[in-house]
């Protein structure tokens, strides 16, 4: 398991860097998860995001100038603030995952068909062992 976890963030991280696109790993990060968990408090993005919540008060300020992400008061305690993902940032989320993936594609042209079926049910495999969320979930299930 180690050596799949070790590969797969190689992977992402070279593909990253293949791209030269200077958006930082936090924010695209922060947005998957708004993706599928929203409205979040600050706080709550922070800590799904693993980044102190002074980072992710810069990291939101930044997503609010671009229009990735909307900011409105949350209505159970007027003191905090909602962050959710605009049409915009669901728009360059979608983008960068498909340049990501353009990226990659290269590095498995020469995979035959048995190599394929493998990937696709080690992905299906990890998927379904995936919790969908990360603010109500602390551990992976077993």
């Amino acid at each position: 398991m180690e050596t799949l976890l070790v590969s797969v963030n190689r992977l992402i991280r070279a593909a990253a860097r293949a791209t030269g696109n200077p958006t930082s790993a936090a924010v695209w990060r922060t947005l998957g998860i708004l993706e599928t968990e929203q409205p979040l408090r600050l706080g709550e993005l922070a800590a799904a995001s693993r980044v102190a919540q002074p980072t992710m008060t810069k990291l939101v300020a930044g997503m609010l100038v671009d229009g990735l992400v909307s900011r409105s008061v949350d209505p159970d305690d007027s003191r905090g603030q909602l962050i959710e993902l605009t049409d915009t940032g669901r728009d360059r989320l979608r983008t960068w995952r498909a340049t990501i993936t353009e990226t990659v594609g290269p590095v498995f042209a020469d995979l035959g068909d048995d190599e394929w079926d493998v990937l696709h049910r080690a992905a299906a495999i990890v998927a379904a062992r995936t919790p969908a969320t990360t603010t109500t979930r602390t551990e992976i299930p077993a």
